[in-house]
């Protein structure tokens, strides 16, 4: 504040109670912003706020009762400011930097980008190891009553059929010591050949699958890799994967639409699914090699 008195600048006052237009001239004496025109007042510098500068819009001095001066002629206010000593804070001036608007994107990404490659895949992994059995049985029983509504009939498969591929896989040993429970169902199916597991321990194999698959032993590998997917887990990390991405697209792209917000949640689970796939494979060729049972069962299974 060297200057005694700055030039003065035309400006438009607002009471902040109506929105009357109110044109005044501004200067600043002796640490005391001075308005006189259409109305006359005046106010310590220190009891002011400055808004921040954008490009093209008029900066505001707003006054403690909320009434405040709005001043178009960016380089007149910006002169008047320089003059009064006048410093815009760090933020503003970093937002202010196109290099820094640079660096900070490519530092969310990089963020986003590690987060989307190791954090989330570990932190669902810890919530799903963490939730009640309950909540992941409620799931799975939800998910079975779905399907035997719309998609899935009583198996035809003769019960001693049944029972034989129950028993056959239950006399396998597991690879590890934690081996998931787990309940064999059988469904007819109406979209065909299928099999998966559902987070409350029920793997479900279609009559089309086992006529699809025409050997024991290639059941077994299906069941095996179904099994896989019970021990890590795999739909109920999915769920929660599949939620935080879901809920990140909305944040950065916004309630546009719902096919548009669900395109990124789709493209970035693609690589999940294919993560859990691989983490499914190696449980299952890890069981038929502890019983001695040739990896060809598995690979039957995929030409299948």
């Amino acid at each position: 504040m060297d200057k005694v008195q700055t030039a003065p600048i035309s400006a438009q006052y607002f009471d902040g109670k109506t929105s009357r237009i109110h044109h005044v001239v501004l200067v600043v004496e002796a640490g005391v912003l001075y308005l006189s025109g259409d109305i006359d007042r005046h106010s310590p510098l220190l009891g002011l706020h400055v808004s921040e500068r954008v490009a093209y819009a008029p900066r505001k001095i707003t006054f403690p009762d909320e009434a405040y001066v709005e001043i178009r002629d960016q380089a007149a206010i910006a002169d008047l400011l320089r003059e009064t000593g006048h410093q815009d804070s760090l933020i503003v001036t970093l937002q202010q930097s196109w290099r820094m608007a640079l660096g900070a994107l490519v530092a969310t990404v990089a963020v986003l980008y590690l987060a989307y490659l190791y954090a989330l895949p570990a932190a669902s992994n810890v919530v799903a190891k963490l939730l009640p059995a309950s909540v992941e049985r409620s799931i799975g029983v939800g998910t079975l009553e779905l399907l035997d509504q719309h998609l899935f009939a009583p198996s035809k498969l003769p019960l001693a059929r049944q029972q034989h591929i129950i028993q056959r896989f239950q006399q396998l040993t597991p690879p590890v010591a934690d081996a998931p429970p787990y309940e064999i169902i059988f469904r007819k199916s109406n979209i065909g050949p299928n099999a998966f597991a559902l987070p409350s321990g029920q793997i479900v194999l279609t009559d089309e699958i086992i006529e699809l698959m025409q050997s024991d032993e290639a059941i077994l590998g299906v069941l095996a890799h179904e099994l896989g997917h019970l021990h890590e887990r795999h739909l109920t990390r999915r769920v929660i994967q599949s939620s935080v991405i879901a809920g990140a697209a909305t944040l950065l792209f916004g309630d546009v639409s719902a096919v548009i917000a669900n395109i990124p949640t789709v493209m970035l689970d693609l690589k999940y699914s294919r993560d859990i796939e691989r983490e499914a494979d190696d449980y299952a060729i890890a069981l038929l090699k502890k019983n001695k049972l040739p990896l060809s069962a598995l690979s039957h299974a995929f030409e299948k």
